[in-house]
């Protein structure tokens, strides 16, 4: 035959003890979450951020994720184009160069921007 354990049954007094205590531990809790002075430190979290700032934040997300896909089919284009026509980046550099030496292009302006 098995042993069985039996638990021991908590009388009134125990139950009402016990009870008690919780009691007084949630008023002390609480006690200290109103004293201003009290140095309980309660982990609250993350700041709240607005809805905005969070909307904001993803429309700067959006905008840099567009941009890098822009910079990304740009420098594919330039790349086929250099080798359709058999061209190093050191040429368009010296290309380049030449143009603004002969005031063709202008610095910081893009070509073909300015429509007369």
């Amino acid at each position: 035959m098995k042993y069985q354990k039996v638990e021991k049954q908590l009388d009134e007094r125990d139950k009402l003890r016990k009870f008690r205590e919780l009691d007084d531990a949630f008023s002390q809790a609480l006690r200290q979450l109103d004293d201003p002075d009290s140095d309980f430190d309660i982990p609250t979290g993350p700041p709240v951020r607005s809805l905005a700032a969070l909307e904001k934040d993803d429309e700067d997300a959006q905008q840099h994720q567009q941009q890098q896909e822009q910079a990304r089919a740009f420098k594919q284009r330039f790349d086929a184009l250099l080798s359709e026509y058999g061209l190093g980046h050191d040429d368009i550099a010296e290309l380049a160069d030449t143009l603004l030496t002969y005031g063709l292009w202008q610095q910081d302006v893009v070509p073909g921007s300015e429509r007369p």
